[in-house]
């Protein structure tokens, strides 16, 4: 063997050396994290135990933590979550679609798209500030004394919106949408740009519109990689603290809004649907900040049985999006 050779050989063996080492250090990042979580979970679930029952899931709020439930928070979390989706869902997918299909690429348009990736990262407390100027207070457009409302007759009942909105669920659900839509508009984006560009070229080829093109073609094929970004959105703005917290919402609470404490109530009285988004609320989070917050030390185990189904929640949003990913893909052709 020459020399060039051995240099050869021993070149190739650094490499492999290399690539080992390489494969062996993302192992062990991978099970040192694996390991964490483990323990962490092992902790909530030993905290937890004999304090997760269904009392604590159908009991409100109470100052002796042998009482104390996660109703309250449950509800609030699910309307919050009902009111943001309403609000994110339309205006993130329909800017999403302009921005790709519609808009030239000028210097507004990548201006727009600059402004969405920085406010993607900016820090929720921001947002919450943001919540309380807009939305609490309008701007101070309305003072204390000037306060006035809405008043609309629908056919479940009548509909009273407040002006300004003031500390109520509707301005929680409007600041997390404010926190989640650029995500929201990012992953839409990333979505529409992977169909592939002969789909929408097949399409106008046989005289469709662009409107039939974006509505049948490219909007369905992208919907696993949409739906997606909006289910980890929610899943995000579901374990927000920080902006509820600034726009003033309770951390104790012995009601639900709108008196909404069973999905029967909702039948029997349609005005308490309509009151829920102008009612006081807290929500999972808030309740967890506020047990660990106090001094006697059973509290420690309702806010670690409140942390165990805050996670399960989590999990089944996160598989929720796994399970649409994956059987969406498999129904592609291309």
């Amino acid at each position: 063997m020459t020399d060039q050779e051995h240099e050869y050989a021993r070149l190739l063996r650094r490499r492999h050396r290399i690539s080992t080492c390489f494969e062996w250090g993302c192992r062990i990042a991978t099970f040192s994290a694996l390991l964490f979580l483990s323990v962490l979970l092992a902790g909530l679930v030993w905290q937890a135990w004999g304090w997760l029952d269904w009392k604590y899931l159908t009991s409100f709020d109470s100052r002796r933590p042998q009482n104390a439930g996660l109703l309250a928070g449950l509800w609030g979390t699910f309307w919050l979550i009902l009111f943001t989706s309403i609000v994110t869902v339309p205006v993130g997918v329909g800017a999403a679609v302009y921005l790709e299909e519609y808009s030239r690429d000028n210097w507004f348009t990548r201006i727009v798209k600059v402004n969405l990736a920085n406010l993607a990262g900016v820090p929720s407390i921001v947002y919450g500030m943001l919540g309380v100027t807009a939305f609490v207070r309008m701007f101070g457009w309305f003072s204390a004394a000037d306060e006035w409302s809405i008043v609309v007759s629908l056919g479940l009942g009548t509909l009273e919106i407040p002006m300004p909105l003031g500390r109520c669920l509707l301005a929680g659900s409007c600041t997390l949408s404010l926190l989640i839509l650029p995500v929201v508009i990012i992953a839409s984006q990333e979505a529409l740009r992977a169909v592939p560009p002969s789909i929408r070229h097949a399409s106008y080829a046989l005289g469709a519109t662009e409107w039939q093109t974006i509505r049948h073609q490219v909007l369905p094929a992208a919907t696993p990689g949409i739906a997606t970004g909006i289910i980890l959105a929610l899943s995000r703005a579901m374990g927000e603290t920080a902006p509820l917290i600034m726009i003033g919402a309770l951390t104790y609470l012995a009601f639900a809004p709108g008196d909404l404490n069973t999905p029967a109530d909702a039948f029997s009285d349609p005005q308490r649907v309509l009151d829920a988004p102008f009612d006081m609320f807290t929500s999972i989070p808030i309740q967890i900040f506020n047990w660990v917050g106090q001094p006697k030390a059973h509290f420690q185990h309702v806010a670690a049985a409140g942390s165990l189904v805050l996670i399960g929640l989590l999990v089944v949003f996160n598989a929720t999006a796994i399970v649409i990913r994956n059987r969406s893909q498999k129904r592609m052709t291309w």
